[in-house]
Parts: C-alpha cells; sequence; structure tokens
C-alpha cells in the first residue's frame, strides 16, 4: 500500500475537512461530463493554491475504467520512468491499481519501483479529486524523473502498444505545475506561449518553445506523454479551460503558474 505522504501539507489529512475543501473548490462549477475527452493537464500544487483550477478539469472529465497518471518525478528516486502497481491510499480511502494494464506492459522503458512514488506529491493530490468525482475506477500511476522528448516518444508508444488491446474506457492525466517563481505578467505570457502547441497536440513545437522560453515547466515530460497518448486514442486538439497563478490566493511577487486543460476528440 502506497500510504500517502502530503496529507496535511498538500490537503488536509482529516476527511471531513478534505472533502468540504474540495467540494469548496468546486462550488460555482457545473459538473458536465465530455465523453470527447480523453486527458488532461491538472496542477499538482497544495490544493489550497491550485485546487479551483484543478475543480474545472476534473468538472469535465468522464467516467474512466482506469486513469493513467503521470507526473515528474521531484525527488529523484528510483528509476527513470517508473510505475506502481501498489493500491494507493488517501483520507478519503484506498484505491485499486489497474493489474491488468499494469502487468500486460512489456516494460522496455517503464518500470515498476515503488521507491519512486514513496515521496513524490505530483500523483497523490490527484486522486482525492478523482475520488470525489467517481466511486468505480482504478489508477496506473507513473512519474518521469527523465522527461527529454525522446523518452516521453517511448513512454508513449509502450503505453499505447498495451492500451490498444484494452476496451477499458482510459483517461490520461499529465499532472504538471507550469512557470515557477517569476512575475505574473511573466508567467502568464510564458505560459500562454508554451500552452498554444499543447492545445494543438504538437509535441515537437511544445518542446521548442520550451527550449526558446527556458519554461520552468516541472511536468513537461508527462505532459508530452499525454499528448501522444490521446492523439492515438483519437484527440485532435485541447481547450485551455482555466489559468491562475500562486498569487491569486496569497500576493506575492513570484508566481507558480497553473493551467487546467483538456484534450479531446471535437
Amino acid at each position: 500500500m502506497r500510504r500517502p505522504v502530503v496529507a496535511g501539507q498538500f490537503y488536509p489529512s482529516n476527511p471531513r475537512t478534505l472533502k468540504k475543501d474540495i467540494k469548496s473548490y468546486f462550488s460555482g462549477i457545473e459538473i458536465s461530463p465530455d465523453q470527447a475527452i480523453t486527458g488532461a493537464v491538472v496542477p499538482h500544487a497544495g490544493h489550497m493554491y491550485s485546487g479551483r483550477t484543478a475543480a474545472q478539469v476534473y468538472a469535465v472529465l468522464p467516467e474512466a475504467d482506469t486513469f493513467v497518471i503521470i507526473g515528474p518525478n521531484h525527488t529523484g528516486y528510483g528509476s527513470a520512468v517508473a510505475m506502481s502497481s501498489d493500491a494507493w491510499s488517501t483520507p478519503l480511502g484506498d484505491v485499486d491499481i489497474d493489474t491488468d494494464l499494469v502487468e500486460s506492459l512489456p516494460r522496455r522503458i517503464i518500470d515498476v519501483d515503488e521507491s519512486a512514488h514513496i515521496y513524490e506529491h505530483s500523483i497523490e493530490v490527484q486522486i482525492p479529486f478523482l475520488q470525489t468525482r467517481f466511486h468505480d475506477f482504478k489508477i496506473v500511476p507513473i512519474c518521469m524523473g527523465l522527461q527529454d522528448e525522446e523518452t516521453a516518444r517511448e513512454v508513449s508508444i509502450e503505453l499505447m502498444d498495451t492500451l490498444q488491446e484494452t476496451d477499458k474506457k482510459i483517461v490520461v492525466i499529465a499532472s504538471s505545475d507550469f512557470t515557477h517563481y517569476k512575475p505574473a505578467a511573466v508567467a502568464y505570457d510564458t505560459d500562454h506561449y508554451v500552452i498554444e502547441p499543447l492545445l494543438e497536440l504538437n509535441v515537437t513545437e511544445f518542446y521548442s518553445r520550451i527550449r526558446e522560453r527556458n519554461a520552468s515547466i516541472c511536468g513537461y515530460g508527462p505532459i508530452a506523454v499525454m499528448m501522444r497518448l490521446c492523439r492515438g486514442l483519437g484527440a485532435n486538439s485541447g481547450r485551455l479551460l482555466a489559468y491562475s497563478n500562486s498569487g491569486d490566493v496569497q500576493p506575492m511577487a513570484e508566481v507558480v503558474g497553473y493551467a487546467g486543460i483538456v484534450v479531446g476528440s471535437w
């Protein structure tokens, strides 16, 4: 069992308080699942900072048999691309792994390595939102220490080889924040410049613009994998649903940018 490590830090450890907080992030947002959606980008900061942006994505996600959640490896522990095969626990309960998908992966580049996930928060913070919106689902958690374009391509090919063999409904979630510790206007300009090719599912241009601006997007590899997988699942474009920054919650000179994006076939 993978135990929560940022409960009480990034979100409340008390189940009742956590439910109340997440409900507040959904306040005023219509729950309107869109079956055309196959993937999303969701921020992974403390819920108080990015929860409202995350909620706008989760409000439109369709039900799925399995959510493949891909996040960056902030800690440096474990394999370069690491999948977890343990059930995951949060204050809201336990979530099972899709063992069928995990066991069917050829593991050419994706290892099963729990050590990479022990202290990593980027996937954990997503799960309470899923538990609030859905009841009967499983997850496949993958964190990426290597995020270059070639690695993202190899990871997406390996996952697609498996996903093409299943008749399950799959939704891919890329967990990522955007620009880190820049003035709000700089973060906004950089992030929207980088988001443009993301909405076109143009992975090469996405990487090019990140290099051009030296953009400090922590989960660019997971985003690239999501883009490639969703294109393989029939998606043709993305939509920016929400953009915010940490300064919207607590005034600060340098902020972190958050984008809520969905990808699908429209």
